[in-house]
């Protein structure tokens, strides 16, 4: 060891060392923990740091007494460590057996405490004991008064709901609150009735339902007083303004009676405003023409007009009205009741209308502006009738007013034309239609034009168109035939007739629905033509001898021989005889009747000429027919083919 600590080492041979130290370590425990702490990485060891660091400021110098010091003190710290470890464990010590103490006492008191309820406790278990069925009780009660609150409040009305069923006790009027009052009022009702049905005998059930019955009744009560104050001071823009109007109509759809009445007092409250209105626009003017409309009496066209558009916007007026007011009702409601209640509002223009209107034709005589004024009825009632209906008392109204204004048109209409007739004169050397005849027309034709030129058509037009030509055109005719006996000449009474009659036919055929009349005069034209045409050609083959070639010819029969054998038949006659109406056809002008040429109608002048050329044309086939049979032996006669005289007479 002194070796060890000096530093110094003998010399050993290598091999011998070698196997010195093998056997010390196994033979050595010191040296093998020396090996073991110098193979040892001390320097890495955490733990071997921190016990260095903590030795470390013992240690001042390094000596042969030095780990007895460092163990001194160490053994004095240690000492120091477990001194200090006893003082305050002492003190803890003395804190935990004051808490023992105190636990103690603690103990002591509960263990007194426990001992008291349980005598407590023996001696109020008869309390206990009724505590606890009160209290059982109580939740009972407690839940039988949470189903009498859920069930008055399911099926009755709070006191704010009531209030609001009563309307204002003052006015009678309602506000808003009543219409969710009165749902809740039949809420309940159905519910109790449901309530009945489902439970069976339920006294509480039928009590509710007959409540809650008079609850309604008084309610749709309140709400129709409600309505008829309303109704007094109505309005389209007051309507605007107060939507409960309109919310109480739709509340009474579940009263058909009080629906009715309530409507009943709407057309009451809006006769009268209307008829207040027609008044003031007849008298004082309107908002939008400052003119009050009998100013215009003195022309009844536009009287009757302006009157008839006053009523017709006051009924759209009314319409808007009434669908503002029943616009929260079912949409049937509205279509059942419209026309009704138009037609009632509308009744009471009718008196004051029709007794304006009466006044206003009595002193009319004008045929054209009394059709018109027709039309205009006829016009106003097809827009008005779709409103207020066919049965209605203002259609009605404007239907009677529109048959006296025909009445009175067709009387009219007789006596000017009666009038006009009347001063006909007889007629002048040109044939012509006299001044009276074109009046007539233009009488006509004036009548006519009023009724192409109305805004409404007529559903029986034809009718009226047939009973007016009557009126006039009959007349007319009948005294178109007493004037023409003034002449003395059966032609000139065709040819004057004739003229009238194509002025008369010329006028017609403007117009619709008269083709039977048309065809009447068309055949009375074709009577008075044929007169003229047998006429005229009776004189042409007269004048040219050739009637007598035509008589014979066509009286001949084969059985008395050849015509050339009759006496005026022989070839030199015929020659002779056709050389004059060789002279016709070069000068068929010199040939025309005076009285055709006074035909004031081309057409049918041309017509009459074509027409007798034909006639002269035929009888002259007749003869040239005879003449081309051998039978009759005619040599030596010279005659123009039919076609030929057809192409110089064209």
């Amino acid at each position: 060891m002194e070796s060890v600590v000096d530093g110094t080492t003998p010399a050993v041979p290598p091999s011998a060392g070698a196997q010195v130290d093998s056997t010390a370590s196994v033979t050595n425990p010191i040296k093998r923990r020396i090996d073991k702490l110098v193979a040892s990485k001390l320097h890495n060891d955490p733990e071997f740091l921190k016990v260095v660091d903590y030795v470390a400021p013992m240690v001042e110098n390094l000596d042969i007494h030095t780990e007895r010091r460092l163990l001194r003190n160490l053994e004095k710290r240690q000492m120091k460590l477990n001194k200090d470890y006893l003082q305050e464990f002492e003190k803890v010590n003395a804190h935990v057996q004051d808490f023992a103490e105190k636990v103690r006492t603690m103990h002591k008191i509960c263990s007194d405490l426990t001992n008291r309820i349980q005598q407590n406790k023996e001696k109020t278990q008869d309390l206990l004991s009724k505590t606890s069925a009160l209290q059982n009780q109580k939740k009972r009660l407690e839940s039988k008064q949470k189903a009498i609150d859920d069930f008055l409040g399911r099926f009755s009305l709070n006191d704010h709901e009531k209030r609001a069923l009563e309307g204002n006790t003052k006015d009678g009027t309602i506000t808003s609150d009543f219409f969710p009052a009165l749902a809740r009022a039949r809420e309940i009702y159905v519910d109790s009735k449901e309530l009945l049905r489902s439970s069976g005998e339920h006294s509480a059930a039928v009590e509710i339902m007959e409540e809650m019955s008079q609850t309604l009744e008084k309610a749709y009560e309140v709400l129709y007083r409600s309505i008829q104050r309303e109704c007094r001071i109505l309005s389209a823009d007051y309507v605007e303004m107060k939507a409960v109007l309109c919310q109480s109509f739709a509340a009474l759809q579940e009263r058909e009676v009080l629906l009715k009445y309530a409507l009943d007092e709407v057309c009451t409250a809006r006769k009268n405003q209307i008829l207040r209105l027609y008044i003031d626009a007849l008298t004082k003017g309107t908002h939008s023409n400052g003119k009050p409309i009998e100013l215009m009496s003195h022309d009844p066209l536009r009287y009757m007009g302006d009157m008839l558009a006053w009523i017709y916007e006051a009924l759209e007026g009314e319409k808007e009205l009434l669908q503002m007011l029943l616009k929260e009702c079912d949409p049937q409601v509205i279509r059942e009741n419209s026309m009704s209640l138009l037609s009632q509002i509308s009744s009471a223009l009718c008196r004051p209308f029709k007794l304006r209107v009466e006044q206003a034709l009595a002193g009319e005589s004008d045929s054209v502006v009394l059709y018109r004024l027709s039309a205009l009825f006829i016009f106003y009632a097809e827009k008005m009738t779709p409103q207020i209906g066919a049965d209605s008392e203002l259609a009605r109204t404007v239907d009677e007013l529109n048959q006296l204004t025909l009445n009175i048109f067709y009387s009219g209409l007789n006596g000017s034309v009666q009038k006009i007739l009347s001063k006909m004169g007889a007629p002048d050397y040109d044939l012509l239609p006299v001044s009276a005849v074109h009046q007539i027309l233009m009488l006509l034709r004036d009548v006519l034009d009023s009724h192409d030129g109305a805004m409404a058509s007529r559903q029986n037009a034809e009718e009226e168109f047939n009973k007016i030509f009557s009126c006039v055109l009959d007349p007319l005719y009948r005294s178109v035939q007493v004037a023409a006996t003034h002449l003395h000449s059966p032609l000139d009474v065709a040819v004057y007739t004739l003229n009238c009659l194509s002025a008369i036919y010329s006028l017609v055929i403007l117009y619709p629905f008269t083709d039977s009349r048309l065809e009447m005069i068309k055949a009375l034209m074709e009577g008075n033509e044929d007169v003229l045409v047998s006429e005229e050609a009776s004189t042409i083959l007269a004048n040219t001898g050739l009637i007598s070639l035509y008589q014979k010819a066509a009286a001949h029969d084969r059985n008395q021989g050849p015509l050339s054998a009759i006496p005026g038949m022989d070839a030199s006659t015929v020659n002779q005889i056709l050389s004059q109406f060789d002279v016709y056809l070069s000068q068929p002008d010199n040939y025309q009747l005076d009285q055709v040429a006074k035909i004031s109608s081309v057409r049918t002048r041309e017509s009459v000429q074509q027409r007798t050329v034909d006639n002269v044309v035929a009888a002259y086939s007749v003869v040239i027919k005879k003449l081309e049979d051998p039978f009759n032996a005619y040599q030596n006669v010279t005659f123009k083919s039919v076609e030929q005289v057809r192409e110089l007479l064209k």
